[in-house]
């Protein structure tokens, strides 16, 4: 990995990340929850239903875990599009496509195999501007950052 993928990673996951918690905090907010709630709720992955008496150290957690996660899957993005280049052709279909992913796999895999407490639900309008909010705010700043970055290093060659 040469900078220009690491600076990919860190963009894209970053401009990703924020985008995605400003929603979520947004549609909580919507809800009745506070930013808190909604963020001990992203730690409850990694602490059950512990993570509801932690307070703002819990919080702060799931943030940062957010966070993390967001840097894996652009990670996994640029790893994709290194090995497939046709990804980063379309960076609004790919980014679209790899936001929808992101969606079923973090709802039928990492949520069910967390030790998130509740059982995830596919609620008509979460559901839709959860997805929507996946493909938009988060699979396409990863796309775009890891197009950007393989054209850097290709100008550079």
């Amino acid at each position: 990995m040469n900078a220009a993928h690491l600076y990919a990673v860190l963009l894209g996951g970053s401009i990703a990340g924020a985008l995605d918690i400003l929603f979520a905090i947004s549609f909580a907010a919507y809800q009745g929850a506070t930013p808190v709630r909604l963020l001990q709720t992203v730690a409850s992955g990694l602490l059950g239903s512990a993570a509801f008496a932690g307070g703002l150290p819990v919080a702060a957690l799931g943030l940062a875990l957010h966070f993390a996660i967001s840097l894996l899957w652009a990670g996994l993005f640029l790893a994709l599009a290194l090995r497939l280049p046709a990804l980063t052709l379309h960076p609004l279909l790919a980014g679209v496509l790899f936001g929808a992913m992101i969606f079923l796999a973090m709802r039928l895999l990492v949520l069910p195999l967390s030790a998130f407490p509740y059982p995830v639900s596919f609620k008509p309008l979460a559901t839709v501007l959860d997805l929507l909010s996946h493909m938009l705010l988060f699979g396409v700043p990863i796309a775009w950052a890891a197009q950007r970055a393989l054209l850097v290093a290709t100008a550079k060659a």
